[in-house]
């Protein structure tokens, strides 16, 4: 079974990047992936892309939008995966399939099995029903394909032990309710008593993510004792904003990722001297 986060240098947190599956469009991922692989990413969670997110900004739903216009289907996401995984060396991928829009009409076991055959070293399932949840993770177990957990920093007491039970890939503990792309103050006391109770009770790494756009918001939740950190919306951001003519998604996501892993000065929080401004997020 593949290792999250478990390649990271001493010291130093790991970090996930997520990204919709066809934003840019697919024949983009071998390079985003090869980038990303190069560039000491440890995770690209890649969401296969459904309409109408409850729990994500505009960024990350119009980012969906133009996948979706653009024709990306499941089964096209699960062959570019297949194309990729051989040659990376570092990278895990976690799918992120939404139940309604990609899961609900395939049985449990064939869902695994399809995403576990592609090559995809995890699975985040969206939106199931409380009701088929069991079914679900039995399945994933069954495949053999880590499963990545989710709970909130306000979640209650049963919802963090079940999330770290139930963890094989990591528990992504979102650092603060709402939709991602949102900024809020981070509650430092209450996000690190739950991921004190979490590194306490769960097997697999926790990782944090929401909120996380620079180097020194990824200090912060290390610092709190978190495994990894998880960019989302930045990183989407900045795929956006490569849309224009003469501009590359994948050079313009490696200066983004550059910018992330900047040493941060320890007393001020923020990149040290010497670093180009043009690799700050």
């Amino acid at each position: 079974m593949p290792e999250f986060f478990a390649r990271r240098q001493p010291g130093r947190p790991g970090l996930a990047v997520f990204l919709n599956a066809g934003d840019p469009p697919l024949d983009a991922l071998p390079d985003l992936a090869a980038m990303l692989d190069e560039s000491e990413v440890d995770c690209l969670e890649l969401a296969v892309p459904f309409p109408g997110s409850a729990t994500d900004g505009p960024v990350v739903r119009a980012s969906a939008g133009r996948a979706l216009a653009g024709g990306t289907t499941f089964r096209g996401v699960l062959a570019a995966v297949a194309s990729v995984r051989p040659g990376l060396r570092r990278l895990r991928i976690a799918l992120l399939a939404d139940w309604s829009h990609t899961v609900r009409g395939t049985a449990p076991a064939e869902f695994a099995a399809a995403v576990r055959d592609a090559g995809c070293d995890g699975l985040l399932l969206h939106g199931v029903p409380p009701r088929l949840r069991a079914a679900h993770y039995e399945a994933v177990r069954r495949a053999g394909l880590p499963l990545v957990t989710t709970c909130y920093a306000v979640s209650g007491p049963d919802a963090v032990a079940e999330a770290a039970d139930l963890a094989s890939a990591y528990v992504y503990l979102v650092a603060h309710y709402g939709r991602s792309g949102t900024t809020a103050a981070l509650d430092r006391d209450r996000l690190g008593a739950v991921l004190t109770t979490l590194r306490s009770t769960a097997s697999a790494p926790v990782a944090v993510g929401f909120g996380i756009r620079t180097a020194g918001d990824v200090a912060r939740v290390a610092a709190l004792g978190a495994d990894a950190a998880v960019v989302g919306s930045a990183a989407v951001a900045r795929i956006e904003q490569a849309r224009v003519p003469g501009r590359d998604p994948v050079e313009e996501l490696r200066s983004f990722v550059r910018g992330l892993r900047a040493p941060v000065h320890a007393h001020t929080g923020r990149p040290e001297e010497g670093i180009d401004s043009h690799d700050r997020p």
